[in-house]
C-alpha cells in the first residue's frame, strides 16, 4: 500500500511538469513501442499526450518462400498501422523486403498512403525486391508532399504525370529501377532543398543535371547501362562512384565545385578501355582536395604506370587508398603520389585479398619488386605530415620505406595493425624493430603503433 503512494505521488509530480518535458521523457522509451501509448491510462493529463511522441515503424519482411508467411506479415502490418492511426508524430516508416509481386500492389498502396497522406511521415523507406513481373508502380498522389524529409525507394517504378512537389525532401534514394527520359528532371526541380541524392543500380538517364545549389551529395552505385551518363553538377561538394560504373562521364568543368572523390570502381572485362576511362576520371577530380581509391582503380594505377602514363598534377590534400597489399601495387602508389605534391594525408587501408590477375597481364611480381627497388622515384612530400596505414602487415615495408625517406615534413606515422594486440606474434616485434631502423627526412617523425 505503501509504494502504492509514492508511485502516485511520483506519478503526480511528473504531471506538473510542462508538456514539452514530459514528451521528452516519453520519447526515451523504446522506439515504436506500444509502452508510449500504455502512458495514457495514468491520468487526463497523460491521456493523449503519447500523440505527439515521435516514433519509428519499421518492418522487416521473413526470408521465407511461403506465401502464407508474407500474407501473415502483411496482416501483422495493417494491424500495426491501425494502432497508431492516430499518432501525431511518425517520425520514420520503413517497410523492407517484400517479395513483390502485383496482387500485393494495395497492400504497398496502403503503405504508401499512410506515409505520405495519413502520418506524413518525415522519412519513408520502400524496400522492395522484384521476383517477377512488374515493378510496383509509384502512386500519383503520393508526388505531392511537403513534410518527406527522407525518401528511399527501392524497385518503384516513378512516372510522375504532373510535377512533383517534395519541397522539403533533403535526402533522396533511388535503387533498382530503370527511368524513363525525362523522369530524374520532373524529380530534381521538385525537390529544391535537396542535399543528397543517391542512385543504386539505376538506368535509363543519359544526362544528369543537377542545377541546385544545395544539393552537395552525389552518390552512384552499380551504373550498369550500354549508353554513357553524362553529369553535370556545378555545385557538388561530394561524389561517391562505386560498383560497376564505367560508363560515367565526367568533365572537370562539370564538377568544378566538388571537394571529395571516392572513386570504388569495378574494373573487369576490356581492361584497355577500363583503363582509358580511369585516365580520364583522374582527370576530371585532379582538383578535388580529398581523394579515395579503391583496389581496382590501384592496379590501374600501375599498369599506367608501366606504361609511362604521366598521372596529372592535382591539389588534393587528403588520399585514401584501399589496397591490397602486393609489391605489384607499389610502383602505381608512388607514381601516383608524385603527382600529389600538396598532400597533407596519406591513409592506406588494406582492403581485401581476393585474387587479382590485371596487372599480372603485365608483368610478374618479381620483376615489379626489381623495378620498384631500382626505379627513380626520387620526389620529396614538402607538405605531408601524417601518414596511416590500416590493418598493416610485413609486405608493405619497402612502401613505408619509401614514404619515410620523402616526406620532409612528417609529424605522425600510425601503423594498425591487422589482428588484436592478444594475437601479436614475435614476426610481428621484428617487423615494428625493422620499420624503427628506417631512416627518416623528417627529424619531427614519430611512428605510432596500434591495434
Amino acid at each position: 500500500m505503501e509504494m502504492q503512494k509514492k508511485i502516485m505521488l511520483r506519478g503526480d509530480l511528473l504531471s506538473d511538469l510542462p508538456e514539452p518535458i514530459l514528451i521528452h521523457i516519453l520519447s526515451m522509451l523504446p522506439a515504436g513501442g506500444k509502452e508510449v501509448v500504455r502512458t495514457s491510462v495514468l491520468s487526463t493529463r497523460w491521456r493523449f499526450l503519447w500523440k505527439s511522441v515521435p516514433v519509428s515503424l519499421d518492418f522487416d519482411f521473413p526470408t521465407s518462400d511461403s506465401e502464407k508467411d508474407t500474407l501473415d506479415y502483411l496482416a501483422s502490418i495493417h494491424r500495426e498501422l491501425y494502432y497508431w492511426r492516430s499518432s501525431h508524430k511518425i517520425r520514420r516508416f520503413r517497410v523492407w523486403r517484400l517479395c513483390y509481386e502485383e496482387l500485393y500492389a494495395k497492400h504497398v498502396d496502403l503503405w504508401v498512403h499512410f506515409a505520405t497522406t495519413l502520418a506524413n511521415v518525415e522519412e519513408f523507406q520502400l524496400g522492395l525486391f522484384r521476383m517477377k513481373g512488374k515493378r510496383y508502380e509509384f502512386p500519383q498522389f503520393a508526388y505531392k508532399n511537403v513534410s518527406l524529409r527522407n525518401l528511399v525507394l527501392w524497385h518503384c517504378q516513378l512516372n510522375p504525370s504532373g510535377s512533383v512537389n517534395w519541397i522539403n525532401l533533403v535526402s533522396l534514394s533511388i535503387g533498382k529501377v530503370e527511368l524513363t527520359e525525362g523522369v530524374m528532371e520532373k524529380v530534381l526541380s521538385g525537390c529544391p532543398n535537396l542535399e543528397c541524392l543517391e542512385l543504386d543500380d539505376v538506368s535509363g538517364i543519359r544526362r544528369l543535371e543537377i542545377s541546385s545549389v544545395k544539393l552537395r551529395e552525389l552518390t552512384i552505385q552499380d551504373y550498369n547501362d550500354e549508353l554513357w551518363l553524362e553529369i553535370i553538377a556545378p555545385y557538388i561538394k561530394n561524389l561517391e562512384l562505386s560498383g560497376f560504373c564505367c560508363e560515367i562521364r565526367i568533365r572537370q568543368r562539370n564538377v568544378a565545385s566538388l571537394v571529395t572523390a571516392m572513386l570504388h570502381l569495378n574494373i573487369e572485362n576490356n581492361l584497355e578501355k577500363k583503363i582509358s576511362y580511369l585516365k580520364e576520371l583522374l582527370h576530371s577530380v585532379a582538383h578535388v582536395e580529398d581523394l579515395k581509391l579503391g583496389t581496382y582503380c590501384i592496379e590501374c594505377l600501375s599498369i599506367l604506370e608501366l606504361k609511362q602514363w604521366q598521372f596529372p598534377p592535382s591539389s588534393r590534400k587528403f588520399l585514401d587508398l584501399s589496397v591490397a597489399f602486393e609489391q605489384l601495387d607499389f610502383p602505381g602508389i608512388c607514381s601516383f603520389l608524385q603527382s600529389s605534391l600538396d598532400l597533407e594525408t596519406l591513409v592506406i587501408d588494406w582492403y581485401d585479398n581476393r585474387p587479382r590477375d590485371l596487372l599480372s597481364r603485365y608483368i610478374n611480381e618479381d620483376e615489379q619488386t626489381r623495378r620498384f627497388e631500382t626505379h627513380n622515384f626520387n620526389c620529396s612530400f614538402p607538405h605531408l605530415k601524417t601518414i596511416k596505414i590500416i590493418n598493416f602487415y610485413g609486405s608493405v615495408l619497402p612502401l613505408v620505406k619509401y614514404l619515410l625517406k620523402h616526406a620532409t615534413m612528417l609529424e605522425k606515422f600510425v601503423i594498425v595493425a591487422a589482428f588484436e594486440e592478444s594475437d601479436v606474434s614475435p614476426d610481428y616485434f621484428e617487423m615494428a624493430q625493422e620499420l624503427l631502423s628506417f631512416p627518416r627526412s623528417s627529424p619531427h617523425a614519430s611512428v605510432i603503433f596500434s591495434y
